[in-house]
């Protein structure tokens, strides 16, 4: 197993953050058009990648528990070393709390949670109406509802932050962070 270095990043790494990065955003943008269209028929789809991700997530942050934060590449300021670490932390966070309030809300909601049809927690019909769910705990089910909708907004706004950040480093500061996330070896002059 190959941790990170100062100057290369370790495959785990890569993988891990690129398989993360691209499922969660290709599950807010949908969690968005389900939302603001009622196009109920993905919802089995996004519940079932995002128990997915989940798996995945929970890799992402061993990982980054046994190797550490990767050191920066540049020389920065103190207010961009402090935003950076916010962006990391919320997109961290924000990765664990997505899931876990996703299945709060659907399986605590009556609607239950598969994985592709591997039913995890059984949906609850409305006896007098099988149309119908009733909730199993409908504090919890409102309480993951609230959390999935704000951090996954919270979630885009920091996603955004750092696409800025990168391109930032890419573009202007001309550092070696966006090739290391790529896989290159890089020079650290910090």
């Amino acid at each position: 197993m190959t941790l990170d270095s100062p100057t290369r990043l370790s495959p785990n790494t890569i993988a891990l953050h690129w398989i993360v990065a691209l499922m969660m955003i290709g599950l807010l943008a949908v969690g968005v058009y389900m939302t603001e269209n009622g196009v109920y028929a993905l919802y089995p789809w996004h519940k079932s990648l995002g128990v997915l991700i989940a798996l995945f997530v929970v890799l992402r942050v061993a990982w980054r528990m046994l190797n550490g934060w990767p050191k920066a590449v540049g020389d920065y300021t103190s207010i961009e070393k402090r935003l950076a670490k916010i962006v990391h932390w919320v997109l961290i966070v924000g990765t664990v709390l997505m899931p876990i309030s996703g299945v709060m809300m659907s399986g605590m909601g009556g609607h239950g949670v598969s994985f592709f049809n591997l039913e995890l927690i059984a949906p609850n019909p409305d006896p007098a109406n099988p149309q119908e769910v009733l909730p199993l705990n409908a504090t919890l089910a409102q309480i993951g509802h609230l959390v999935h909708g704000w951090v996954g907004y919270l979630l885009i706004g920091a996603i955004v932050l750092h696409l800025v950040g990168a391109l930032k480093h890419h573009l202007i500061d001309r550092d070696g962070t966006l090739r290391r996330m790529l896989g290159n070896e890089v020079e650290v002059t910090s």
